[in-house]
């Protein structure tokens, strides 16, 4: 990944604390339809299947959304860094109007694939710029608390979904899931081009369109060939098993090109990682059950149950608190204590005992029994799931943080996918079997009343009966059959190695968009500014590190001292020159204020002046040396697998620690600038 370092087009306006709350009402706007229309057609689909048929390719309108959501998010980020990101997450915006449009007039459910596949490409996109454009325009020093209420965003909406999917079902149409986003995106991108900055990047990236192309290609064919054997062909036909061989091909090509790639998607040299190979096992295995599950309990409920498409929404709610429980909480217990090992151990445990338990509900099922096993499988969910991204940041080195922090959420996308085929693929292969001997039974119900849920509770309970358990059999074989790849992760989790956590990642433990694997800025440099930023926050709020960097760095400089040092030192490195009028008028305060000490450090020889310009000698650059040398030590005790000793990383760090200081520079003059006004 890039770490190309983002600038404004134009000298930015001041951010104050309004606009920045206006700047981030748009971008949430944008996080929060692309992750609530992941969800949102959970509870629409068996209304969706009744109005135009195909209840095989029913996991397909999840599916379509997720692959496209998947591809979108790898090229998003470089596209943003070529064009600019605030052009991308409006023409993401666009792609997604074009695709909810599209859906809401489908009249076949394939048209509504294709819908789907443009909607989650245009979604893809919002996701990953709305939390570059966080970094980009938001005050550094405001940045942490948006960051974590755009996690919020997005993880409180992937949930509520279903509900809000069924209200639209029974209280309007299911079309309604799609037409919603319309007039939210266009004022979403009509508050973008009036409220965001164009911001471009320096460095222009190179963007793998081949290894993102192979891996779209190979994965599209793998879930066709899944999602097609045993209805539209036979498993053992030769278009699956083309199907099959063509997604291995196209796999290994991918494999080899990220080998030899420049700058590759996925660098196949993090799999060296036993903690990354681990976790992006668990993070697939997290993403299958979840969204399988939440895809498919609504149809359960509303068929088996009988309950209407709002209540097969809120009806799943016990899953939903059980997995934000135990996320918070995991969480917390990881943010303090720095263990996380036995989380994803225990929680696929769990997860596995909660699908096994819903694989025995039936007809006779009590509303409290089966809220119970919901609650379950949320908690073992919510155990595994709050770790995992931590820990790989914690692990790999900082010049491929941006990259593997992308690869464990790919993963989890690809989990998604997979999960919601494969359970498509159990539940179509048992549906028809079942749902045709349970009519051969009845005889006098017909096939369209039998795949309406509304009309099958009409219907005596001698009719209804026998088709009620076809559906609740179908959706247990499912359940059941899943148990099994909930257990490998349990086996998988014995593996992850346990490594101290520092600052940084502990600071980050409690974030809930860390937990749901949140797209996040690939740029490596953002990733380590936000770090460097958690690390600092978190020691300064423990007692001053001045005097601690000080005193490491040995300098004969006392604290006014340095800081008069330092600013010179800045303002010549960021802004070309030092004048004593210009740093006063950064930090608020008369030139008469800061004339004796720079007065004193004139007198020790520490800086010279030339004309109105400060410039520091020989003897303050070595002062400065020794604090950065300091700082430097004082990081690689706080940064999680940051080591001073690497030159790429001293680097990254070098370039990280420049920006936040030229966004301070920035902000401070801009606000002094707004206090004139």
């Amino acid at each position: 990944m890039t770490g190309a370092v983002a600038v404004a087009e134009k000298s930015a306006e001041p951010i104050s604390s309004a606009r920045a709350n206006i700047v981030f009402a748009t971008i949430a706007l944008g996080m929060l339809m692309a992750a609530l229309d992941q969800t949102i057609v959970s509870t629409a689909l068996p209304t969706i299947v009744a109005d135009l048929g195909g209840a095989g390719h029913m996991a397909w309108v999840v599916t379509s959304y997720l692959l496209a959501e998947a591809v979108a998010t790898a090229l998003a980020g470089k596209l943003g860094d070529l064009f600019g990101r605030k052009l991308i997450f409006q023409l993401s915006g666009l792609i997604f109007i074009a695709g909810s449009m599209l859906a809401g007039l489908a009249n076949g459910m394939t048209l509504l694939v294709v819908a789907r596949g443009i909607q989650g490409f245009g979604g893809g996109g919002l996701m990953v710029t709305s939390m570059a454009l966080i970094a980009d325009t938001i005050p550094l020093r405001q940045r942490g608390k948006y960051q974590g209420a755009l996690g919020a965003v997005f993880g409180v909406t992937t949930v509520i979904g279903p509900t809000i999917g069924g209200l639209f079902t029974d209280h309007a149409s299911w079309r309604w899931c799609f037409y919603v986003n319309v007039p939210v995106a266009i004022i979403m991108i009509a508050m973008a081009a009036k409220t965001i900055p164009r911001v471009r990047a320096v460095v222009k990236p190179i963007i793998d369109y081949l290894g993102i192309g192979l891996i779209a290609a190979g994965t599209s064919c793998l879930i066709l060939g899944l999602e097609w054997g045993g209805q539209e062909y036979p498993w053992g036909s030769s278009m699956i098993l083309g199907l099959f061989a063509a997604a291995v091909v196209l796999i290994g090509t991918f494999v080899a090109v990220e080998l030899r790639a420049k700058e590759p998607m996925l660098p196949m040299g993090l799999f060296r990682s036993r903690v990354f190979t681990v976790c992006s096992i668990l993070s697939f295995i997290v993403g299958f059950a979840m969204l399988g599950s939440m895809t498919y309990l609504p149809a359960y409920l509303q068929y088996v149950n009988g309950v209407s498409a709002t209540m097969s929404g809120v009806r799943t709610l016990p899953l939903v608190v059980g997995l934000f429980v135990t996320s918070i909480l995991s969480g917390q217990v990881v943010a303090r204590t720095g263990h996380y090992k036995y989380f994803p151990i225990a929680g696929t445990l769990v997860m596995a005992l909660g699908l096994y338990l819903m694989s025995t509900m039936g007809r006779t099922t009590g509303v409290w029994q089966e809220s119970l096993y919901m609650l379950i499988l949320g908690l073992g969910i919510g155990l595994t799931m709050q770790v995992l991204t931590i820990v790989v940041q914690n692990t790999v080195p900082y010049a491929q943080l941006g990259t593997a922090t992308s690869g464990v959420t790919f993963f989890r996308t690809l989990g998604s996918t997979f999960g919601t085929a494969i359970f498509g693929t159990l539940y179509s292969n048992e549906i028809g079997p079942n749902l045709r001997e349970a009519l051969l039974k009845v005889r006098v119900v017909p096939p369209d009343v039998a795949a309406n849920p509304q009309l099958l509770q009409k219907l005596p309970q001698e009719q209804a009966a026998p088709i009620i358990d076809a559906y609740a059999a179908s959706l247990d074989h499912v359940f059941r059959w899943v148990v099994p790849v909930a257990l490998l992760g349990f086996v998988v989790a014995w593996f992850l190695k346990e490594v101290p956590l520092r600052d940084s990642a502990r600071a980050g433990a409690s974030d809930v968009g860390e937990g749901f694997s949140m797209p996040d800025s690939p740029d490596r440099v953002v990733v380590l500014e936000r770090a460097v930023s958690a690390a600092i926050r978190k020691a300064q709020a423990e007692r001053p590190i001045a005097p601690q960097i000080l005193a490491d760095a040995g300098t004969g400089l006392s604290r006014g001292q340095a800081w008069a040092v330092g600013q010179v030192y800045l303002h010549n490195k960021i802004r070309g020159a030092a004048t004593l009028d210009a740093i006063a008028h950064v930090h608020r305060l008369p030139a008469e204020v800061i004339a004796p000490v720079y007065d004193e450090v004139l007198r020790d020889g520490y800086v010279v002046r030339e004309g109105d310009r400060l410039r520091l000698t020989d003897s303050g650059s070595a002062e400065i040396d020794r604090v950065h040398a300091a700082w430097r030590r004082w990081l690689n005790s706080r940064l999680d697998g940051w080591d001073d000793r690497d030159p790429a990383d001293r680097a990254l760090l070098d370039q990280a620690l420049d920006n936040i200081a030229a966004k301070l520079l920035e902000e401070d003059a801009q606000l002094q600038e707004a206090g004139r006004s």
